[in-house]
């Protein structure tokens, strides 16, 4: 595994001060990591290290994004969910989104479907393709997807999942599969212990836990006793995920849970300098502050550039207008930028907006561990009607089919 590049320094303190003096449970202060305490991330012949995966997440990890985070130090870095049956079909953008860059290894995709025989068809290319990872997702909460039956309504049918891990194991051969899912619908439907019985059943080769309901969406506290019960069940490898905003977190989680890896999310958009810091803190040593707003800029216009060479200067600078919001959240003025930084067309109106920022600038505290999902609420989980009364059953729920309904869908899973 690929490790970021280390230098001599003088020896480390004892404990990491979270950045920003932001006071954790109380104590600002979190032990660093002793040697030997974590180990890799084993996944088959894989050894992931640190064992601190990128979370795939819609209209986010694609290859650029998954290379910023790749050379700052993330151990797995997965893509963006991309629906089986739209792969097969040559859909042009699933294609790309599955795609890889030069050098990018070990080389990971997330997939999507309901039907075992579309989810063993994709898998099969990819490993032929040479994909050294392969995700199931079964925690997507978007009401389009749970309406019919798939994302995290699956597990609600552990026979139903069982077959679709199986079909994605055979087909895997030696490439390992790994299953993804949240705790459950809501609180009175909690599904995650019968997951990760039946992905280490069906040879999954380890189960990551979002430890949020999918009425919760991504509001509330992260119960991370969750991933400890989780652990406790299974003799599988458990990924832990929920509320890694810094590098203390994640070592906090690992101990709290004695899960094998943390899973990062939404505290690495527009902050893939995170990766570093996480690191640094596996590997014993007090983490680099962030960067000042110049450090920022720069990573942010770097990022606008490789999205503007994989994807067009176009669709690349409508993707980059997202990323503004999160790279500049917290700064001074930084409302009034995001107006102008929301409507750009290029990268040379990108350069010329940023140019007069004061790079000295320091990251604001606030930022560290405030939200960047898409609203802060929750949900009525929508089901089809009668699927409670059928939870034995193993039919697979109907997913889209056609050119339009692929479409539909696709928009459906960039809103989640």
């Amino acid at each position: 595994m690929e490790t970021i590049p280390t230098v001599e320094r003088a020896p480390a303190p004892s404990r990491v001060r979270s950045a920003g003096a932001v006071v954790v449970d109380g104590d600002p202060h979190v032990p660093l990591a002793e040697p030997g305490e974590f180990r890799p991330l084993a996944l088959r012949s894989l050894a992931i290290w640190p064992p601190v995966v990128l979370a795939p997440m819609a209209g986010v990890t694609n290859a650029p994004f998954r290379a910023l985070c790749r050379e700052f130090g993330a151990g797995l870095y997965v893509s963006e969910m991309i629906t089986a049956r739209g792969y097969l079909l040559g859909n042009a953008m699933s294609q790309l989104l599955a795609s890889s860059l030069q050098g990018e290894r070990p080389r990971s995709v997330q997939v999507y479907g309901s039907d075992p025989k579309d989810l063993g068809e994709m898998v099969a290319r990819l490993v032929g393709e040479g994909v050294d990872h392969v995700d199931l997702n079964l925690g997507c909460p978007v009401r389009k997807v749970t309406a019919h039956g798939g994302g995290s309504a699956i597990p609600l049918k552990p026979r139903l999942m069982a077959r679709l891990v199986r079909a994605m194991v055979r087909s895997a051969g030696e490439v390992p599969v790994t299953v993804k899912v949240r705790k459950g619908i809501d609180e009175t439907l909690l599904t995650y212990a019968d997951a990760g019985r039946v992905a280490e059943e069906e040879g999954a080769s380890a189960i990551g836990l979002h430890a949020r309901t999918a009425a919760q969406l991504y509001a509330g506290a992260a119960d991370w006793s969750a991933i400890a019960d989780l652990k406790s069940r299974v003799g599988i490898p458990v990924l832990g995920n929920g509320d890694v905003w810094e590098a203390c977190d994640a070592l906090r989680m690992m101990r709290a849970t004695g899960c094998d890896g943390v899973i990062v999310g939404r505290g690495c958009l527009g902050r893939p300098w995170l990766f570093r810091e996480l690191a640094q803190a596996f590997a014993g040593r007090e983490p680099d502050p962030p960067p000042a707003l110049g450090g920022v800029l720069d990573v942010l216009c770097d990022h606008a550039r490789r999205l503007c060479e994989f994807f067009g200067e176009r669709a690349g600078m409508q993707q980059m207008r997202k990323w503004t919001t999160w790279y500049t959240k917290g700064f001074r003025g930084s409302a009034a930028l995001r107006a102008r930084l929301t409507r750009i067309e290029s990268l040379e109106e990108l350069e010329r907006i940023l140019a007069g920022l004061d790079r000295g600038e320091p990251f604001p505290a606030s930022a560290l561990r405030v939200s960047r999902a898409k609203g802060g609420g929750t949900q009525r989980v929508v089901l089809p009607e009668g699927y409670l009364d059928e939870c034995d059953d193993d039919t697979p729920p109907r997913g889209p089919h056609s050119a339009r309904e692929l479409a539909e869908w696709e928009r459906a899973l960039q809103a989640g």
